[in-house]
């Protein structure tokens, strides 16, 4: 995670540097200012999760000068076989966008269907494990 974390804060610095650039040189036109902003953001938000992880689980054998190919052998995590959740975030996230066309009665339904493929996903297995 190392390498990782490093590479997106490189990037996320970049984009700062870029927007204040931008923004000190474009003068009124603040579009580019605020997408390069977001873009840090989300940058930003990628090498957190990085350096929360690393932090968290420590050196991977891949961060290590002596790490062996057999040092990561074993299962590496736990993934679903199935899940009937994204069909129905995928069907909440369509809804949303068409009530953004078509009216505020379909965006509210798509928003609650949205809301429950989410909070589905990020639930289902939040008891595996125990007991």
């Amino acid at each position: 995670m190392r390498t990782e974390r490093n590479l997106f804060a490189g990037v996320a610095v970049f984009f700062l540097l870029t927007g204040v650039g931008y923004g000190w040189w474009s003068g009124p036109e603040p579009a580019g200012t605020a997408a390069l902003a977001v873009a840090f953001l989300m940058a930003s938000v990628i090498a957190f999760f990085f350096d929360r992880t690393l932090r968290r689980d420590g050196s991977r054998p891949e961060d290590r000068r002596d790490g062996r190919i057999a040092d990561r052998a074993g299962p590496l995590d736990f993934f679903p076989a199935r899940s009937p959740y994204p069909p129905v975030l995928a069907s909440g996230a369509a809804l949303t966008v068409l009530g953004v066309v078509f009216g505020l009665w379909l965006f509210l339904i798509g928003f609650g269907v949205l809301a429950a493929g989410v909070g589905g996903m990020v639930f289902q297995y939040v008891h595996r494990g125990e007991g």
